[in-house]
């Protein structure tokens, strides 16, 4: 994907632990809140807050690469790595925003379950062409950083090292 959804979150304080670095279990938080936003970015947003739509997770990996710290702005990248008949796997990446290197990534398992029952259900079709088509060239900013007139012009990290 060229261009997947993008999601920024500023650092806050008491998300870092006494050396201001972003605490390990903040990441999981971070997983859960672009998840959500992603799913909003692929049109299902109304269903998750009605509730009509709902999965549950069945895994979590993360592996970190570098540290992210306080008042750091991060963008995570997001997509769906894998589509199974009641499951689907999300891929999230962390970069420092503007940054080329990844902070960490994470992979995701979600399985669909009846809101009501709590039991595994297909994916329903129009969910499933919707995670694979996934939220090309959209970005959510909860962080302010594209209010900043100095990165309107920013490239993704994957077009900043294709540049000549």
């Amino acid at each position: 994907m060229s261009h997947p959804f993008r999601y920024y979150l500023r650092v806050r304080y008491g998300e870092c632990d006494a050396q201001k670095v972003v605490f390990n279990a903040r990441y999981a938080d971070y997983v859960d809140i672009s998840t959500t936003e992603f799913v909003r970015a692929i049109g299902f947003g109304e269903q998750l807050a009605a509730g009509t739509l709902d999965f549950q997770l069945a895994k979590l990996t993360l592996e970190w690469k570098a540290s992210a710290r306080y008042d750091q702005v991060l963008q995570t990248t997001v997509y769906a790595r894998r589509l199974g008949n009641t499951s689907f796997t999300i891929a999230t990446e962390f970069r420092v925003a503007g940054e080329a290197q990844l902070v960490a990534t994470a992979e995701t398992v979600y399985v669909l379950v009846n809101p009501a029952t709590l039991t595994k259900i297909p994916l329903p079709d129009e969910f499933r062409s919707a995670l694979e088509r996934g939220a090309a060239g959209i970005a959510t900013d909860h962080a302010g950083y594209f209010s900043d007139a100095r990165v309107e012009t920013e490239q993704t990290p994957a077009e900043a090292s294709h540049a000549v």
